[in-house]
C-alpha cells in the first residue's frame, strides 16, 4: 500500500487541513516531522528570494506534520494544492494588523501562521492603499511579520534592527531578508531587487 492510500493520507481527509508555510531553511521545530525537511521528498514551491513554501496537515491536538511526496497521489498538482491550502488559511485563521513600539506594524494571527501572511497578496493590497506608498516587509519568524511604509527610510532601520533581533531570539526563523510589496505592481520582491 502506497502512503497516500493509507487513511491517515487519503486526500479526502486531508484536504481540509492543509497550509502554506513560507520557510527559507529547511528545518521547523513545531512539526511533528520537521526537525530535518528534505527537498528530496518534500514538496517545495518558489516564494521570492529565498523564501519558499512548505505544506503542512493540521493534525490532532494542535499538532502539524510536514507534507511529503510520498503522500500525494501522482496525479497531484502543486499550484491547485497552493490554492486550496491558501482557501483554508483564510476559512481558518484570522490576521490582525498591529501596531509596533518602533511606529511600524505588524500581522498578528495564532502564534504559528503569521508568516503565511506573505502568501495573501489582499493583505497587502490594502496595507499599501491604506499607507499610500509600498510597503516593506520582514518575516523574521513564524510567528512575526513587521512592515512600514517603504519610503520612510528611518522606520525601515528601525523595522530591520528589530526583525534582527527578533530572527536570533526565534527558535523557527524565517528570514533577515526585507521585501517590497509594490502598490502599483502589486507584486512582492526582495528589497535590493526593486529598485529601493
Amino acid at each position: 500500500m502506497k502512503k497516500y492510500e493509507e487513511e491517515h493520507y487519503r486526500w479526502k481527509n486531508i484536504r481540509e487541513d492543509i497550509y502554506p508555510w513560507i520557510k527559507e531553511s529547511l528545518v521547523d521545530h513545531q512539526a511533528l516531522n520537521g526537525k530535518y525537511i528534505s527537498d528530496k521528498d518534500t514538496p517545495l514551491i518558489s516564494f521570492v528570494g529565498d523564501l519558499m513554501i512548505v505544506f503542512v496537515i493540521r493534525r490532532e491536538g494542535g499538532t502539524y506534520e510536514i507534507l511529503k511526496d510520498n503522500m500525494l497521489p501522482p496525479e497531484s498538482d502543486m499550484e491547485q494544492i497552493y490554492h486550496i491550502a491558501c482557501e483554508n488559511l483564510v476559512r481558518d485563521v484570522e490576521f490582525v494588523i498591529s501596531h509596533t513600539w518602533y511606529g511600524g506594524f505588524g500581522i498578528v494571527a495564532d502564534g504559528i501562521h503569521e508568516a503565511s501572511s506573505l502568501c495573501f497578496k489582499h493583505i497587502w493590497n490594502v496595507c499599501a492603499e491604506k499607507l499610500g506608498d509600498d510597503i516593506a516587509i520582514m518575516a523574521p519568524s513564524k510567528d512575526m511579520v513587521l512592515f512600514v511604509p517603504a519610503k520612510d527610510e528611518t522606520l525601515v532601520e528601525k523595522m530591520r534592527a528589530f526583525g534582527e533581533e527578533a530572527f536570533a531570539r526565534s527558535r523557527d526563523k524565517i528570514s533577515r531578508d526585507v521585501f517590497i510589496y509594490t502598490k502599483d505592481g502589486k507584486e512582492l520582491l526582495l528589497y535590493g531587487k526593486s529598485g529601493y
